[in-house]
């Protein structure tokens, strides 16, 4: 994925901005009162979603900018190694917020296509507490339990 790319509004930014803006209030929270998955939830969660994406995206740009700074010659030995180090460090935090964004991308995609909010592999409601804490979870806390121990057995075979 480009750094143009990442760096370009998002489908789902292109289709909100068309939208009317739904009013939320600033205080408001997804309750378990409320019917699963409704206007105002999916609208809170997208909302959460782009804004984390942007701040994402902020970081890359600001990454990008202090490896072209660090990119000069660096004569001496010891801080030549420190200042590679540095920036083996920033690219693995670069590449990991990269596959975030993609994440983050994919659950806006659920909430477009009223997906948003229901385990991937029961269908069972992941719990409004988890999506707040983690709004890119594609299971429940059990099928992802479950999921990690299988991948964990595996990875010890």
């Amino acid at each position: 994925m480009s750094d143009a790319h990442l760096a370009a509004p998002s489908v789902f930014e292109e289709k909100a901005a068309m939208k009317p803006e739904m009013f939320l209030p600033d205080d408001y929270r997804p309750a378990e009162g409320e019917p699963f998955m409704n206007e105002r939830q999916l609208e809170y969660f997208r909302r959460k979603l782009v804004i984390w994406r942007q701040e994402l995206l902020d970081q890359s740009a600001e990454t990008i900018d202090n490896l072209q700074e660090s990119a000069r010659s660096v004569p001496d030995l010891a801080d030549r190694a420190s200042e590679e180090t540095d920036r083996a460090l920033e690219l693995r935090t670069r590449d990991r917020q990269r596959k975030l964004v993609a994440k983050i991308d994919a659950a806006l995609r659920r909430i477009e296509n009223g997906e948003y909010g229901y385990c991937e592999v029961t269908g069972e409601p992941i719990s409004l507490k988890r999506l707040d804490a983690r709004p890119i979870a594609t299971m429940t806390l059990e099928a992802q339990e479950k999921h990690e121990r299988r991948e964990k057995v595996h990875r010890e075979d």
